[in-house]
């Protein structure tokens, strides 16, 4: 008797983890049910994927989408629609929204405005404060947290912990891998003075590559004396590459497409402030380490580190201008365009975006192509050639930094758990968004 599934994909070369291969897939109530040849089976969808790559959904585990207190520049409808957009199934959404997520309320108030509005699942990760740290092992265990963040540099108010002390009691308090903006906010409070008005160009030389591994080598003294596990975002420099290489035991790390796709001082004289973000962009030197890196597998991960602003916050003359851009929506074809230059292999894009955070961060049922997961899927045309331009960009603020950068390869679709949210660039389903659960918390803290 012939089987009969919810959704078939048919057709496609289907990305897991023992390789890549054409293959059906069976989905039956969001979970997959079968991999393999289907010619026999019947469902009530079916989606031909002849000529396409069917990854794992992609997982940005970095975004900033501003709601509560910013919904000026985005909120979480509007993210998660560049999100599913561009390919990606879940993102992880960080704490400096205003006000700051910190505590209980806070996190569950982000959830209820998530929960079938966004139209991808979602994690939101909880901010150590000082005031708050004595509750993190609580609060990092309720549903829908995707762990702790910590600001080391670059924040204000009760967000920023810069003081070994600090950190070391937020590493005492918690069980789960802890996320950490790693910059010596003493060494840029020192040197803020090398800050030179109306040149972008002097972002990198204030935030120098010393205030990176000087925060890192703290953060991973601290890490070994308190056996607790780190995750050092958004690495910009081939030192702290370097330096990560022989502590992967404690320390995973993160870097962004952007830091490996633009470079310094191009990238200021071209787009000006627009490239502003922190940490920062830094010469080929760097982006080189960091592709070294990468292809020495010390590289467990990629996030796109969206953080939107408006053309007019990014108008002003340095440094009165806001540090970040929108990157969730442009994740998949620029780190496709890699791929096909041949930066990368697709089985380690895979690596990095899905497989990647679900091991990091305990994600339950998603991060591959197995029976049983979630049937988050990320298709992909790798000969697609486009060119990414602003009007494309469905994220609030309406700019991206490779407005006019031809790339080739292209996200035709966005599944999660079994509806498909994005074909061929069109919002098919809205509010499918559900929160991600992970292993370490799957019993709600009461």
């Amino acid at each position: 008797m012939a089987k009969t599934y919810d959704l078939i994909l048919k057709g496609g070369i289907v990305v897991n983890q023992d390789g890549e291969g054409p293959r059906d897939l069976g989905v039956t109530a969001g979970r997959i049910a079968e991999i393999g040849d289907l010619s026999r089976a019947s469902a009530g969808e079916i989606v031909d994927c002849r000529g396409l790559h069917i990854l794992p959904g992609v997982i940005d585990s970095h975004v900033h989408f501003r709601e509560p207190g910013l919904t000026h520049k985005e909120d979480l409808e509007s993210g998660s629609r560049a999100a599913v957009m561009g390919g990606v199934t879940a993102v992880f959404e960080m704490p400096n929204t205003n006000p700051a997520t910190t505590d209980d309320a806070a996190l569950a108030d982000k959830v209820t405005r998530a929960h079938h509005r966004m139209h991808c699942d979602f994690a939101f990760y909880m901010g150590a404060t000082r005031e708050n740290t004595k509750d993190l092992a609580e609060l990092e265990r309720l549903p829908g947290c995707a762990g702790v963040k910590v600001f080391m540099g670059s924040s204000t108010g009760s967000l920023l912990i810069e003081d070994d002390d600090g950190v070391r009691n937020v590493l005492k308090a918690i069980h789960r891998r802890a996320a950490f903006h790693s910059e010596d906010e003493y060494r840029l409070r020192e040197r803020m003075d090398l800050r030179v008005e109306g040149d972008p160009r002097s972002h990198p030389v204030w935030r120098d590559v010393t205030a990176a591994l000087t925060c890192t080598k703290r953060l991973i003294a601290l890490a070994r004396e308190t056996g607790k596990r780190v995750h050092v975002l958004h690495v910009t420099s081939k030192e702290e590459m370097e330096f990560l290489a022989g502590h992967k035991d404690v320390a995973s790390a993160e870097v962004t497409p952007t830091h490996l796709t633009l470079a310094a001082p191009e990238c200021y004289e071209r787009l000006g402030t627009f490239a502003q973000l922190n940490p920062p962009i830094r010469d080929e030197t760097h982006r080189d380490g960091l592709w070294l890196g990468l292809q020495q597998g010390v590289v467990d991960s990629l996030g796109s580190d969206h953080s939107p602003h408006t053309r007019e916050e990014k108008s002003h003359p340095y440094p009165k201008t806001h540090s970040g851009m929108t990157g969730v929506q442009t994740l998949v074809p620029v780190m496709l365009d890699h791929v096909n230059a041949g930066r990368l292999s697709l089985a380690r894009f895979v690596d990095l975006a899905s497989a990647g955070p679900a091991r990091l961060f305990g994600i339950a049922c998603k991060g591959r192509i197995a029976a049983g997961f979630d049937a988050d899927f990320t298709v992909v045309d790798l000969k697609r050639r486009e060119t990414i331009r602003n009007g494309w960009i469905v994220s609030r603020v309406g700019w991206t930094p490779y407005d006019g950068v031809s790339v080739t390869g292209w996200p035709v679709g966005t599944f999660v758990r079994g509806c498909c949210v994005m074909w061929n660039g069109e919002l098919l389903a809205s509010g499918q968004g559900e929160a991600v659960r992970f292993l370490e918390a799957l019993r709600p803290v009461h």
